[in-house]
């Protein structure tokens, strides 16, 4: 039996790996779907406003995107969320996360504002409640405030058409018949 369990090690662990480097990493499951988007306080990256999250998500399916313009993805990401915004299926709100307003500024001036709203997250607390851990990030949050769907990494439109637009119109059904 003591010459067997070395190999019955090494197989297991030979298992771990095999199956951890075949998953796509932009695709981990989050804790947070199916559960209330944080409420914090949070301020208003153009009026400096300070606002409740709930208060900006309750009533309409929002798209949240976590950028920062030191982002090079979120660079690579925003003609996608120009595409969206074009469209006004959903609501767009933006978090700038740990970020200088000047240079978030600098950004939108030169590749255009896809965004709503958009919450200064400085700090990063918001991003900190949400387990964001690189930009960007994408959620889809209905209009009762719950996340139910997390993107890590670029939205592509080919992500937008196959995963997200799909989840969105399926809420949007959810929304008529509610009211």
């Amino acid at each position: 039996m003591g010459k067997f369990l070395p190999l019955a090690i090494f197989v297991i662990l030979a298992w771990f790996l095999y199956d951890g480097l075949g998953r796509d990493t932009k695709i981990l499951p989050s804790p947070l779907i199916g559960k209330t988007f944080p409420n914090l306080e949070v301020e208003d990256f153009n009026t400096l406003e300070k606002y409740s999250m709930q208060s900006q998500l309750k009533g309409r399916t929002t798209l949240v995107n976590v950028w920062a313009s030191w982002c090079v993805t979120c660079r690579a990401e925003h003609q996608t969320l120009m595409q969206i915004a074009r469209t006004d299926l959903v609501q767009m709100l933006g978090v700038n996360y740990k970020d200088t307003r000047a240079e978030g500024q600098v950004f939108l001036d030169r590749f255009g504002n896809p965004y709503d709203k958009i919450v200064f997250d400085q700090s990063g607390n918001l991003g900190l409640e949400l387990g964001v851990y690189a930009t960007p990030e994408t959620f889809i949050v209905d209009r009762h405030g719950v996340i139910r769907f997390k993107r890590i990494g670029q939205l592509t439109p080919e992500i937008w058409k196959t995963q997200v637009l799909p989840l969105i119109q399926q809420l949007k059904i959810v929304e008529k018949n509610d009211v």
